[in-house]
């Protein structure tokens, strides 16, 4: 499919040599675009340059394809301005969600006024994976954020086995679980208050994540698919990244329920693309906004495009943009 009137596409994400073109969920956004006949540029976010109130990138035009070791070619760089030159831009690096991710919210928000930016950089900044979530408590396991060791202890007496996870952590890094015998846990509250400033968040363990973690996707309020993420041998992380292998899946009821909770919200905040996960059909655990993955496994396995899903919710979007 080739647009009729092409758009010029600016990515904010990670180097294009480290990516995993077989898994990774922006390269599959750029291929989409690609097919479309949109113009593509590749930038970092240490590019972005603020300057006599326009703001700047230093980006690479970028041509993209399916082929493994050779899967982009970059032209010489140019300094666009994101608001003048570029119809869309993604805001798609990975975490962690720390005061550069947020630096660069704060001035790629200074172009939504002329170009569209997906997601949408305060809504981001203001849905933190771990936090937005707590919007929906009532579709969450047990949950507590604390730094007080002796609250983490009455929590696991409370609720018999934990998790420990970072709370500005992603792809499953430093998530513990602990038994009830509470063994290291002094231990490793010690180490996370050493390694991190902020609180972290501790959830009553949920059995059931033995059977799969699911990711669902949700395109503009909508719900595009779903994958299970299965944990390894030994292992209570489904991630992918760490392991975790993929199958094919159908929403429950309540999960159906969950989606029909946030959709609304979402679409409102201009969270365009998000990954929900859940565990064991009814426990909601993170709304991921800021780069979620999935949409390749997904798409392998329901013979579904949510690239072009995506696509179309940015033609709509960009649409009702001129329109107002």
């Amino acid at each position: 499919m080739t647009a009729l009137n092409p758009l010029t596409v600016a990515v904010q994400m990670d180097p294009m040599d480290g990516i995993n073109i077989a898994g990774d969920s922006t390269f599959h956004i750029m291929l989409a675009a690609a097919a479309r006949g949109h113009i593509l540029y590749h930038f970092l976010a240490p590019d972005l340059t603020y300057r006599d109130g326009r703001v700047l990138a230093k980006a690479h035009p970028v041509r993209v394809q399916k082929v493994a070791g050779d899967h982009y070619v970059f032209g010489e760089p140019e300094m666009l301005d994101l608001g003048r030159d570029v119809d869309v831009v993604w805001m798609r690096q990975d975490p962690p969600f720390d005061l550069s991710y947020i630096t660069a919210t704060h001035l790629l928000e200074r172009v939504q006024a002329e170009t569209l930016v997906v997601n949408d950089p305060a809504s981001v900044r203001n849905a933190p994976e771990k936090l937005f979530v707590l919007d929906y408590a009532r579709f969450m396991p047990p949950t507590m954020i604390t730094r007080d060791l002796a609250e983490v202890k009455s929590f696991l007496t409370e609720h018999g086995e934990i998790v420990v996870k970072p709370l500005y952590g992603n792809a499953g890094n430093a998530v513990f679980h602990i038994g009830p015998s509470g063994a290291n846990l002094s231990a490793l509250v010690e180490l996370f208050k050493a390694s991190w400033v902020e609180p972290f968040m501790v959830q009553a363990f949920i059995p059931g994540v033995a059977q799969g973690d699911k990711r669902i996707v949700l395109v503009d309020g909508e719900v595009a698919g779903a994958v299970n993420r299965i944990p390894g041998a030994g292992e209570i992380r489904s991630n992918l990244a760490v392991g975790g292998s993929a199958a094919k899946t159908e929403l429950t009821q309540t999960e159906q329920l969950i989606c029909a909770a946030l959709g609304p919200e979402l679409k409102a905040r201009g969270l365009l693309f998000v990954g929900i996960d859940v565990i064991g059909g009814q426990w909601l655990t993170e709304i991921n906004v800021t780069s979620p993955t999935g949409i390749v496994s997904i798409d392998a396995f329901n013979g579904s495009d949510t690239g072009a899903m995506i696509w179309d919710a940015i033609d709509a979007r960009l649409a009702a943009r001129a329109a107002a």
